[in-house]
């Protein structure tokens, strides 16, 4: 629990915080959106902002205020969908490539680099135009093209673990393949793994709001970032907010999960003392110093 402690005092809360908005939003937005995200009323077709719509209406009279909010709920689900399903796939795949070894390996290896060989949107369009457009169709083709950079981490964690010489212990006192994988070396893939992915989040938010762009991911009239900004376009000179609106909000949500991340990721390197830190470290040390020689000091 003390350790646990330790932990929340040094992480990047102002960082966090935008991201955490941005989950409790997507999760209350049955209880935050004024109105639904698909009602259309024809009496107030391209409103500004104004009481009964915050951020105003757009072309078939539905409120943007609830659209957005609406689209955070979508995107954090398919975001979430898809990194728990590439984790799991790469994270199996990689492992299992790793700890058996020989021809398996060789095969699976393969199969990886030929996966990272080109670029996740390009995958995912090859797939999409295979399953046809959908939601379904976007979770299935997004989850294929990012399992393969998970696969390649873990694998890699887990040769190096392998070596270990605790590993041949544990083998030497009998523990079986399912103790020693679970318990010594999937704490270590899931350690890096889950790093990286926090910082795919925003790429993954990010391609979602393009495949619903291009009309091959989330359809309307489910409300979307992407695909609002696909429908805004055509009345950018009249009503400029239903582009902008969705595009902040877009960038907003991948700007934060992108510092998430390097934040994330650079709090596993370690950084030299400074100020209070330093400080409280020399007076430690000097207090042990100091019990030291009074306890050297006694007869």
């Amino acid at each position: 629990m003390t350790e646990l402690l330790k932990s929340l005092r040094t992480w990047p809360w102002h960082i966090v915080a935008p991201v955490l908005l941005f989950v409790a939003v997507a999760v209350l937005a049955p209880w935050l959106t004024p109105y639904d995200p698909a009602a259309q009323d024809y009496m107030s077709i391209l409103q500004g902002p104004s009481w009964a719509h915050w951020l105003g209406t757009d072309y078939l009279g539905r409120d943007l205020l609830s659209r957005i909010i609406g689209g955070a709920r979508v995107s954090l689900t398919a975001m979430s969908i898809v990194l728990l399903a590439a984790l799991m796939l790469g994270v199996v795949v990689g492992s299992l490539a790793g700890y058996i070894g020989g021809r398996f390996e060789v095969v699976m290896i393969s199969a990886i680099d030929i996966f990272l060989a080109l670029p996740s949107l390009v995958i995912a369009l090859a797939l999409i135009g295979i399953m046809g457009p959908g939601y379904w169709s976007m979770i299935v083709a997004l989850t294929l093209a990012w399992w393969a950079n998970y696969a390649r981490m873990s694998r890699a964690v887990v040769v190096a673990e392998l070596r270990q010489p605790y590993i041949e212990a544990a083998r030497i006192m009998g523990a079986n393949h399912l103790h020693i994988f679970s318990r010594h070396i999937l704490p270590s893939v899931l350690a890096l793994v889950v790093v990286y992915a926090s910082a795919d989040a925003g790429a993954l938010v990010l391609a979602i709001a393009t495949l619903s762009f291009l009309g091959l991911g989330v359809e309307p009239p489910t409300p979307e970032w992407g695909q609002m900004l696909v429908d805004g376009m055509g009345y950018l000179e009249d009503n400029p907010a239903l582009v902008i609106l969705p595009g902040l909000a877009l960038t907003l949500v991948v700007v934060s999960f992108n510092l998430l991340g390097e934040a994330f990721a650079l709090s596993k390197v370690p950084r030299p003392a400074r100020g209070l830190t330093l400080s409280r470290r020399r007076r430690d040390r000097a207090k042990e110093e100091a019990a030291r020689a009074q306890v050297e000091a006694r007869p």
